[in-house]
């Protein structure tokens, strides 16, 4: 018999698989998404130390007052833009992208391209 496996159980393998790949030969930080249905959570991780360098997302103060809606693609290039913006800020020019076992599309696709026009390096 077959057993069904969860989306959500499906992109945590696939995540898994992808920090594998790409584990300890990371020559800069990793930007990590996470996107849930109301929001969008991106933070740049320095996994040799294990801490957050920078962080943004559709809850922050400032981002909220701009977006009616935190699950949408106007949402995902708003938030690229500030950690674009925050990372390049505390010297942080190059990153790894970490999409989080998520297709590069939609919303993940939007937030990368942002965070490369407002100048981040990956």
């Amino acid at each position: 018999m077959l057993q069904m496996v969860s989306k959500n159980a499906a992109r945590r393998r696939i995540h898994v698989r992808i920090r594998a790949r790409m584990g300890g030969r990371a020559p800069a930080p990793r930007l990590n998404v996470f996107r849930s249905l109301k929001h969008i959570y991106a933070q740049v991780v320095d996994d040799t130390r294990g801490l957050t360098l920078v962080a943004a997302s559709t809850r922050d103060k400032e981002v909220r007052k701009t977006l009616k809606s935190g699950g949408n693609v106007a949402a995902a290039k708003v938030v690229g833009q500030i950690l674009a913006q925050r990372a390049i800020a505390a010297g942080i020019p190059r990153v790894v992208f970490d999409r989080g076992g998520y297709a590069y599309h939609g919303r993940v696709k939007a937030l990368a391209e942002a965070a490369r026009e407002a100048g981040l390096k990956f």
